[in-house]
């Protein structure tokens, strides 16, 4: 598991292209009064050269100590489409939005952006890592 910091947010960001990914499962797990929530999403890598593709990676991220999350589904809008995921620090907390925000060109989001989102997660730490799907004897990919 690799922790995620503060100041590695938008780095962290660019590593990914989380516009278009897949959200693949969500598992909030109470532990008496603190809740982890795991995230699990279908992304791809970014390009490293102009010519190089990119490739499907299945990332997990962890949420620990979650003091505010939201999963809720719209009557017209695809639960598993994720449009874009953001990130933010704010008051020792790291949020993460599963879903776009319309802002205008050059505005920064701020709490109430994150919280008026139908899918986040709000915690106190965070840490991910890259998944990759078992394979049975012949050297496919088991679903």
């Amino acid at each position: 598991m690799n922790q995620l910091y503060a100041q590695d947010l938008a780095q962290f960001a660019r590593k990914y292209r989380f516009a278009g990914s897949k959200l693949r499962r969500v598992r909030i797990r109470p532990r008496g009064s603190v809740v982890s929530v795991e995230v699990t999403l279908a992304v791809r890598s970014t390009r490293n050269d102009l010519g190089g593709a990119t490739k499907p990676i299945r990332l997990v991220l962890h949420i620990d100590g979650a003091e505010e999350y939201r999963f809720q589904k719209r009557p017209v809008t695809n639960p598993a489409r994720v449009s874009d995921v953001k990130f933010g620090y704010f008051n020792g907390l790291f949020f993460v939005n599963f879903d776009a925000w319309g802002l205008q060109p050059g505005e920064v989001p701020a709490v109430h952006d994150f919280r008026a989102s139908d899918a986040f997660v709000a915690g106190k730490s965070v840490s991910w890592e890259e998944v990759t799907k078992p394979t049975d004897e012949s050297g496919t990919a088991a679903n």
